[in-house]
C-alpha cells in the first residue's frame, strides 16, 4: 500500500502593514534612514529579535490601484494606504509577469510611542527597487510592507561578543549593539566603503567598534572585514563566546574558517549570514539560497 506524503502546512501570512513616510535623512553617502509610520498600530506586534525585518512590497507597473503615485514608470510602484489593494489578494490572483516585489529590509528601530518603524537604506544608484525609491522618498509617501520577522537574539549572559557587518547588514547590527546590556564586552567591526561612510554609534562602553574600510583593500589582500574578524581580541576560552555576521554572501563564508576552526567555536554561539551576494541580483541571490553556492553553513 502506498502512502502520499502529507503537504507541508501553509506558512502563517505575515499581517500587511500600511506605511506613510514621516521623514528621510542622510546618514551617510551611501546610507539614508526613512522613518515610517504606522498607519494601523494594531497590526504590528514587535517581536524579540533586535534584528528584526520587513518585505517592502512594490507593485509592477499598471497594477490596479488607485492613485498611483508613479504610474507608467519602469519602476515597481509603492501602493497608497487607506485604499490598498490586499497584497495577498494580489499574489494569488496576478499573473507572474505582474507579481508584486518584495525587497527584505531591517527594523534599524521601532519607536512603540510614536508607532514608527526606521529603516536605514544603502544607496546603490537607480539599480533595484528599495535603494531608489528611498532615496526619493518624502513626507507623505506611502508603501505596504509585511511582517515583521526575525530569529537571532543575543545572550545577555555572553561574556563576550563580536558584532561584524558590511553596508547591507550595519542597521541590524547596529540594531544588536544598543539590545546587548551594558555589561557587554567585545568588539564590533564594521565595513563600509570609506571614512565617509562612518556613522555615529551608541552602545555598552565594553563593546570596542572599529570602522574598516574597503578602499583600503590592496589587490589579492583579504577583505578589510576578513582581516578585521581575525585581528579581534579573541578571549582565550571560546565558551562564553556569541558572534553575530551578516553581510555579502561569500564575504560570510571566508569568516567560517575563522570563526568555526581557529577559534572552535560551536553553531550555536554563531549568527552567520549573507544578505547579499556580488554580482548577484536580489532575485537571483534569493533563488541561490537553496543551492550549494547559497550555503553560508
Amino acid at each position: 500500500m502506498t502512502t502520499t506524503p502529507r503537504a507541508r502546512p501553509a506558512k502563517p501570512r505575515k499581517p500587511q502593514l500600511n506605511l506613510t513616510v514621516r521623514s528621510r535623512e542622510q546618514l551617510s553617502p551611501s546610507m539614508v534612514r526613512v522613518v515610517l509610520g504606522l498607519d494601523e498600530p494594531e497590526r504590528y506586534t514587535d517581536i524579540d529579535p533586535p534584528e528584526k525585518y520587513v518585505k517592502l512590497v512594490f507593485l509592477r507597473p499598471g497594477t490596479e490601484h488607485p492613485d498611483a503615485e508613479h504610474p507608467g514608470t519602469a519602476q515597481p510602484t509603492p501602493a497608497e494606504p487607506g485604499r490598498n489593494p490586499d497584497y495577498w489578494e494580489l499574489k494569488e490572483t496576478l499573473p507572474g509577469d505582474r507579481q508584486p516585489v518584495t525587497r527584505h529590509l531591517t527594523i534599524r528601530r521601532y519607536v512603540p510611542e510614536r508607532h514608527e518603524l526606521w529603516m536605514d537604506f544603502v544607496l546603490h544608484g537607480d539599480d533595484g527597487f528599495a535603494g531608489p525609491w528611498a532615496a526619493r522618498a518624502e513626507p507623505g509617501d506611502r508603501i505596504i510592507a509585511l511582517g515583521p520577522g526575525g530569529r537571532w537574539t543575543p545572550s545577555p549572559d555572553a561574556a563576550w561578543t563580536l558584532i561584524a557587518a558590511d553596508d547591507a547588514a550595519v542597521p541590524a547590527a547596529l540594531a544588536v549593539l544598543e539590545a546587548l546590556p551594558a555589561s557587554a564586552q567585545g568588539e564590533v567591526v564594521l565595513e563600509v566603503d570609506s571614512p565617509r561612510d562612518v556613522q555615529p554609534v551608541s552602545g555598552p562602553a565594553g563593546m570596542a567598534v572599529r570602522w574598516v574600510f574597503r578602499a583600503d583593500d590592496g589587490p589579492g589582500a583579504d577583505p578589510a572585514l576578513v582581516r578585521a574578524v581575525r585581528e579581534a581580541g579573541w578571549p582565550a576560552d571560546p565558551g562564553g563566546v556569541q558572534v553575530f555576521a551578516h553581510g555579502e554572501r561569500e564575504l560570510m563564508k571566508a569568516l567560517r574558517e575563522e570563526l568555526f576552526t581557529r577559534r572552535r567555536l560551536e553553531r550555536d554561539q554563531v549568527s552567520l549570514s549573507g544578505y547579499w551576494a556580488r554580482g548577484r541580483t536580489e532575485d537571483a541571490f534569493q533563488a541561490e539560497k537553496k543551492l550549494p553556492v547559497g550555503q553560508i553553513i
